[in-house]
């Protein structure tokens, strides 16, 4: 795959808590650059990053309910609309797993609406399941949950909370989701070889902070798991 086809997978992504604006704005500019997908920001930068990119054809995407996704859903779809009101157009909400592990899948799935409500249709809605934290009969029943609640992606992983994607679940989500979701791989991807892995075995997004690395085939700098 060229360099330029595998940037549009990628959500240019900075979400340490400690982000400066100056980095901002150069995530901002690094996605204008190499034409990445989407820039990925906590909530409070979304409004600067929409300006920053206005009049571009990458996207801005947030986060809701990030990382533990133990928001309750009333504050979910808040984030999500004032994030919509920002000029967000793809929002990442995480689950939350607690009540998956607790079986409570109605909830869950609850939870998932009340999001893929707030955002109208105007965002794309990514649900992500922390995939770490689950075994694969979890990882399936949120991938179906995900579904049923008419969210437009799952994604496997914060990158916050002990482990990324792996190309093993990335083919279960697949499998289960098929082709009516899309599938986003986060978390420790920090190569081009990969990305590459990741999208053969079902991603049609990739998350990560190390975008310029991945597409230039520079060494990855940072620690960031995401």
């Amino acid at each position: 795959m060229q360099m330029d086809q595998l940037a549009a997978y990628i959500d240019h992504t900075l979400l340490k808590p400690d982000a400066t604006q100056e980095e901002i704005d150069k995530l901002c500019e690094e996605a204008r650059q190499y034409q990445f997908a989407s820039v990925c920001v906590n909530p409070t930068w979304v409004k600067r990053c929409a300006q920053q990119l206005k009049d571009t054809p990458v996207k801005v995407c947030t986060v809701v309910g990030f990382p533990l996704g133990a928001n309750t859903s009333t504050i979910k779809a808040a984030e999500t609309e004032q994030a919509l009101a920002d000029g967000a157009q793809e929002v990442d909400m995480v689950i939350n797993i607690g009540t998956l592990k607790s079986g409570q899948h109605h909830a869950v799935e609850e939870d998932i609406k009340a999001v893929v409500k707030a955002a109208q249709g105007k965002a794309v809605v990514k649900v992500i399941i922390e995939t770490a934290l689950l075994t694969d009969e979890e990882k399936i029943i949120a991938c179906q949950l995900s579904k049923r609640a008419g969210a437009d992606f799952v994604k496997t992983s914060t990158g916050f909370l002990g482990g990324g994607a792996t190309v093993a679940d990335v083919e279960l989500m697949k499998k289960t989701v098929g082709d009516a979701l899309g599938v986003k791989a986060s978390g420790g991807i920090r190569d081009y070889a990969t990305a590459i892995a990741m999208i053969k075995a079902g991603a049609t997004r990739l998350g990560a902070s190390a975008g310029v690395a991945i597409v230039t085939g520079a060494k990855a700098s940072g620690e960031s798991q995401y």
